[in-house]
């Protein structure tokens, strides 16, 4: 009898493992991204006839599966439509419905990229009871770790409801909504990877830390934690890897607070973190920065985090930075007025990414700073209407080579900030907004304030 089980087992097994299998990823009701090639992949029977069709394709697809059991579809998408069906059919028949054709993106970070309506955001309640769209879809990645790239995750596509939606990224969703409605209607899918008080080590492959020892040593110094695991490369292993074949259109991040706990080198490590994601998706994609908020749990840590994320978003191809400093008080590392924040970086990318005739969307940014005499000479891009919250701003500071800072009388004219002070006979630096727990009082005419800023060179 145990014999009989031992064989039954076995012949359990191996049917199962002749079974065309895809990863979690792809499931009903998913977005595959409009007007590209798409990549369907899993696992079959070694030599296994695969046929693929869909009902917006003008063709079947037909491959053999490999020695190792894998398989790969290619497939083109065409324009925004749907609800599409894909079948593959094998020794075995996969049928995925309620399939859209549209944008997708992937949302990762730590926790104010993790935060829902359900953790209390403002008009949490209001905005749950609106959220119905059936051409939002979401993917809510699960929180987890590996030592080593995994090739498949948990999770399944749910269709944008009340019920839905107020558990899902609220930053996710706000974005979604926002383009959806300027892009009439294209349905949006929305990946979110997100692991609140993760550090950007966990989410970069550990080979780039072979390639810069000093990014290890910095992160050392952040210690261990009991909210998330410290090993590197952890969760890019198993929330970001099994999905990189899956066609996204941009990622937005939000992460750095934990990182405050140590910034130096915080530019470096994002910048090679999103040079390696490229890389691994073989795939020069879109990479929008969320910049993190002010908070006076910290000395100057989180200042020189929003500096080095400006850095990133103005030397990084492709990518850009909204400004958060003015949303709420500093007294919380968890903002609740997350949809600003959505249709900032909604309204960012629709100008860039799908050429949106959208005015200005950017908030002013530093062009070039000179010195004459007594003066430093601040001019903007971004600059229509440049204009003084209260009428003046105490934000402003200078400094001669000493290197020591002075409160700044500042004045505009035109794209420029002109700021002097009587201690500095001789300016050789500028800052501005440099504290953990300033908000922005310079502002554009579409009142979007701006960064953040210093000239002097940190690391």
């Amino acid at each position: 009898m145990k014999k009989l089980q031992i064989i039954l087992t076995c012949l359990i097994s191996a049917m199962n493992f002749a079974n065309i299998n895809l990863p979690e990823i792809f499931t009903d009701n998913m977005v595959l991204q409009r007007n590209a090639e798409v990549i369907i992949w899993g696992n079959a029977n070694p030599k296994e006839e695969l046929t693929l069709t869909a009902d917006f394709l003008d063709q079947e697809y037909k491959i053999t599966a490999g020695n190792d059991a894998t398989f790969k579809f290619k497939i083109p998408t065409g324009k925004e439509g749907g609800p599409y069906t894909i079948k593959l059919k094998g020794y075995n028949d996969v049928v995925l419905k309620n399939i859209m054709l549209g944008e997708v993106w992937l949302v990762s970070g730590q926790s104010n990229m993790e935060m829902s309506a359900a953790w209390g955001i403002k008009d949490g309640d209001s905005e749950i009871a609106k959220a119905n769209y059936t051409n939002i879809r979401f993917f809510s990645v699960p929180k987890l770790s590996s030592e080593f790239p995994q090739n498949n995750l948990f999770g399944n596509w749910q269709v944008c409801t009340p019920e839905t939606m107020k558990y899902f990224s609220a930053i996710g969703y706000f974005f979604a909504e926002r383009l959806q409605n300027e892009l009439q209607n294209v349905p949006v899918g929305i990946i979110c990877s997100a692991w609140g008080g993760s550090a950007a080590e966990l989410w970069t492959p550990k080979e780039v830390f072979s390639q810069n020892p000093a990014l290890l040593e910095n992160y050392k110094k952040l210690g261990n934690s009991e909210y998330y695991p410290t090993l590197t490369g952890g969760a890019y292993n198993a929330m970001i890897y099994p999905i990189n074949q899956f066609k996204t259109k941009g990622i937005l991040w939000y992460q750095g607070e934990t990182n405050a706990g140590n910034p130096d080198g915080y530019g470096t490590m994002l910048s090679s973190m999103i040079d390696s994601w490229r890389k691994a998706k073989a795939d020069d994609i879109s990479f929008y920065i969320v910049q993190i908020a002010g908070y006076k749990g910290w000395s100057d840590t989180t200042v020189r985090i929003q500096n080095a994320q400006r850095i990133v978003s103005e030397t990084v191809h492709d990518s850009g930075l909204v400004v958060t400093s003015d949303l709420d008080k500093t007294d919380d590392i968890h903002p609740k007025n997350k949809k600003p924040v959505g249709i900032r970086m909604a309204n960012l990318i629709l100008k860039n990414i799908y050429k949106k005739d959208l005015g200005l969307v950017e908030s002013p940014k530093v062009k070039s700073v000179e010195y004459k005499g007594k003066k430093a000479f601040i001019t903007y891009d971004f600059a229509e209407g440049l204009h003084f919250k209260n009428k003046e701003s105490k934000l402003f500071e200078v400094s001669d080579k000493d290197g020591k800072f002075f409160p700044a009388v500042a004045e505009i004219k035109g794209n420029q900030i002109i700021i002097s002070a009587k201690e500095v006979s001789n300016p050789v630096a500028v800052r501005y907004a440099w504290s953990n727990v300033a908000q922005s009082d310079l502002y554009n005419k579409a009142d979007l304030p701006a960064s953040a800023y210093t000239s002097e060179n940190l690391k």
